[in-house]
């Protein structure tokens, strides 16, 4: 069959993968190519949230900035993407409340409900922000991710500083499996 294109623009005689509207979705990619992959921003902006010393404390972040496919759940402070891949996942918490430093903090990117990377700060004053970054494979139904973080070594009220810039939880695919 030949390819013929009319004066319209109009192309007839191929196929597009079958593709009659010639949009792509995620599921008609290539594997590997991450395309139109879920991918979100949420932080906690305002008010303050207290957590417990010497206990992992699960992390909220109820404002979105942008969710691509409907996956963060800012009930639960959850992200689970309906694509399977490898997803970098990035988080900063900036600890402080009515303390002025703490032996150490500890951030935790948890996975299905059980810490899987985490980043340890110690002697560490008021204001630091630690930061995690892991690329972390997801199967796109039931694998998800959280963030909790703890303190230690002091006395007083610790709390979560509020601030888009300072305390986030993001992820996006980067390579669909």
């Amino acid at each position: 069959m030949a390819i013929t294109i009319d004066g319209a623009g109009s192309i007839s005689g191929i196929s597009a993968g079958g593709l009659p509207d010639a949009s792509i979705t995620q599921a008609e990619l290539a594997t590997g190519v991450a395309g139109t992959g879920p991918a979100f921003s949420a932080v906690f902006s305002s008010g303050s949230q207290s957590i417990s010393i010497n206990t992992a404390t699960k992390i909220q972040f109820p404002t979105e900035e942008f969710d691509t496919a409907s996956c963060y759940d800012t009930t639960n402070y959850r992200f689970t993407p309906t694509t399977a891949g490898y997803y970098q996942v990035s988080t900063a918490v900036q600890f402080g409340g009515s303390v002025t430093s703490f032996t150490s903090a500890t951030l935790f990117i948890y996975k299905n409900g059980s810490s899987f990377k985490r980043m340890y700060v110690g002697s560490t004053s008021y204001g630091q922000a630690p930061a995690l970054s892991a690329l972390i494979y997801l199967n796109g139904s039931t694998d998800y991710v959280e963030v909790y973080g703890t303190v230690s070594g002091l006395s007083g009220s610790p709390a979560i500083n509020a601030g888009e810039a300072i305390t986030y939880f993001q992820a996006a695919l980067v390579r669909s499996a």
